[in-house]
């Protein structure tokens, strides 16, 4: 252990033949001489940074540009119709579905289920059925029979700024 550390472990009566003066003389000497290693440091650092901007100088006469090609324009020019271009979606299936309604029950209700249950849907009957792609609302339709299969009549279009709303 130092002086220093020895001296902070004793008691003040034994403290006493420790000149106050002399210490702070000590310590301000090693400050001294800590902060002339820092200026030292300083000035080595300002000298190569020096050296290093007079090479740059020195060598910038040698700099040549790199010799770039001609830029050639060989996009295609954007057709002249207002909408996007969509031909790049068009053949992208989509799946349509018809919701008449729904409902929850709980699963023991569901395992009870036989030939001829009959299941309370949240419609009534009449209303028009939820016409869905991909599992989001575009319009509502009413059924019709179109050469004996079933169809849907749309009766109201969901708008696009609608259908954008509800997907977020």
């Amino acid at each position: 252990m130092s002086d220093e550390e020895n001296n902070e472990n004793e008691t003040p009566e034994e403290n006493e033949g420790i000149d106050a003066d002399s210490l702070a003389d000590e310590v301000a000497g090693a400050v001294d001489e800590a902060s002339g290693d820092d200026e030292a440091l300083a000035d080595e650092w300002a000298a190569a940074m020096e050296e290093a901007g007079e090479g740059e100088d020195e060598g910038d006469e040698d700099v040549q540009p790199a010799p770039l090609d001609e830029l050639e324009d060989d996009s295609t020019p954007k057709p002249s119709g207002d909408g996007p271009e969509l031909d790049v979606i068009l053949d992208i299936p989509v799946t349509i579905s018809m919701e008449v309604g729904n409902t929850k029950i709980p699963i023991r209700n569901l395992l009870q289920l036989n030939q001829g249950s009959v299941i309370e849907l949240d419609r009534l009957a009449g209303e028009p059925l939820d016409v869905l792609v991909n599992g989001t609302l575009i319009a509502h339709g009413e059924v019709v029979m179109v050469n004996d299969k079933f169809g849907i009549r749309l009766t109201d279009v969901i708008s696009q700024s609608e259908r954008i709303q509800r997907l977020k």
